[in-house]
């Protein structure tokens, strides 16, 4: 797994990371989800290299604007880059992440090997956000957004989505 070149020692510099949040999921800071790949802080200016979800991911625009007016607002000037290499993973997202993510009604990735067993109906591993069952079915294997696949639970009979494994 490619360890990512994260720098943080500013405090503030992490506190307004953890401020900025996913369009798509605004429970989860950029941090949560791992898409911040490195910040360098040289006096007053922060250089950020962020690595999208997906190549075509349209928040990414939404996400460097946001990080440019939050820092703005205590006093830094900030650049943000776009890296693609190495891709991002579900394996990014931090243990806090997760939990967030199920709190909010998204079941959170499962392994690469669960998933696949899980989009192809082979094996119920999904627990639903409502009740914590694992007696859940595949609805669709696209949900809300393309990284998500629509499940139901066969025992509280509600929808919710499950964040698929990226790799």
């Amino acid at each position: 797994m490619v360890k990512k070149a994260i720098q943080l020692e500013d405090q503030i510099v992490k506190k307004v990371l953890n401020t900025v949040t996913d369009p798509e999921i605004p429970v989860l800071s950029v941090l949560d989800m791992g898409v911040i790949r490195e910040a360098i802080v040289d006096r007053n200016q922060v250089h950020l290299k962020i690595t999208p979800t997906y190549s075509g991911c349209p928040a990414m625009d939404t996400i460097a604007a946001d990080l440019i007016e939050a820092f703005k607002r205590e006093n830094y000037v900030a650049t943000v880059e776009l890296v693609l290499s190495p891709a991002w993973t579900t394996d990014w997202i931090t243990a806090n992440g997760r939990k967030k993510l199920d709190e909010y009604g998204i079941a959170p990735p499962l392994d690469e090997a669960a998933d696949k067993r899980v989009l192809f109906e082979e094996a119920r591993l999904v627990k639903c956000t409502h009740c914590g069952s694992t007696n859940t079915k595949l609805v669709s294997q696209f949900g809300s957004t393309a990284c998500k696949a629509l499940f139901k639970c066969e025992d509280c009979l509600e929808p919710f989505d499950y964040f698929k494994c990226l790799k």
